[in-house]
């Protein structure tokens, strides 16, 4: 394993984002506190509490969900993106590194600014409301490894995409409105039987039931399920990484 490259990789990705610190960082702060105002105030004042949880700490794990996938997508399709479009990923392709040290370059890079992100958006949501967390190393390690599946999902996206505006289709169109669907601001328990049974087809439903239950011990999934679902997610984006690396897909050409 070059871990000289891997470092370089990483390193370099890391520096782009403290460069954009405003956007990366004050952005997502300034995002949740107004997902609080609106929902927090505006809907809370409607629903008192979800399972004998207040509301304004139950929407926290979906606005921690659906800002990690976002930036997650974000970072890592445009770490690669950016290379083929001013044509240095030739010179990525032409060094001693494999596909396996590009990848934990940049998705490790990717991981890990969207795991910031989370925790800042964590400390923020103690601003709004009063919020313990059951099982924090469960928590900790649910944003860990949905951070690390959708850097991966990121960098696929960044590799299919052939200009600006794909980078933003699938974040904007599919992962958003099924963050939205997949019970980040309700339990799907809410939803009359027939839509509970349809809810379950998103699979944002059982990475958001999982981190929930990390904070109040609550899941309209069992655990395991959402275990499983981040395993296949991130095995299945893994696979589809290794073929690109192997038949060339929008890279060499």
């Amino acid at each position: 394993m070059n871990w000289t490259a891997i470092k370089a990789i990483y390193v370099f990705e890391m520096a782009r984002f403290f460069r954009t610190l405003t956007q990366s960082f004050i952005s997502p702060v300034i995002s949740t506190s107004l997902y609080f105002v609106v929902f927090g105030a505006a809907i809370g004042s409607r629903i008192d509490q979800v399972d004998g949880i207040s509301y304004g700490a139950f929407i926290v794990p979906g606005l921690i969900m659906l800002s990690i996938m976002t930036q997650g997508i974000s970072n890592a399709s445009f770490g690669i993106y950016f290379p083929k479009f001013i044509g240095t990923i030739y010179e990525l392709l032409s060094a001693p590194v494999n596909f396996l040290e590009i990848v934990i370059g940049y998705v490790g890079a990717a991981a890990t600014k969207s795991l910031f992100i989370g925790v800042v958006i964590l400390a923020t949501s103690w601003f709004f409301v009063d919020l313990t967390i059951l099982h924090p190393f469960a928590m900790l390690a649910f944003m860990i490894l949905t951070c690390t599946s959708f850097a991966l999902f990121g960098f696929i996206i960044g590799i299919w995409a052939k200009n600006f505006e794909q980078l933003q289709l699938v974040p904007l169109l599919i992962v958003t409105p099924l963050v939205f669907l997949g019970g980040s601001f309700y339990s799907i328990s809410m939803l009359p039987p027939f839509w509970q049974t349809v809810t379950l087809f998103n699979p944002v439903v059982y990475l958001i039931s999982g981190f929930r239950w990390a904070f109040f011990g609550l899941a309209d999934v069992p655990v395991g399920l959402s275990l499983l679902a981040i395993a296949g997610f991130s095995a299945l984006c893994m696979l589809a990484v290794w073929w690109i690396f192997k038949t060339g897909w929008r890279i060499r050409s």
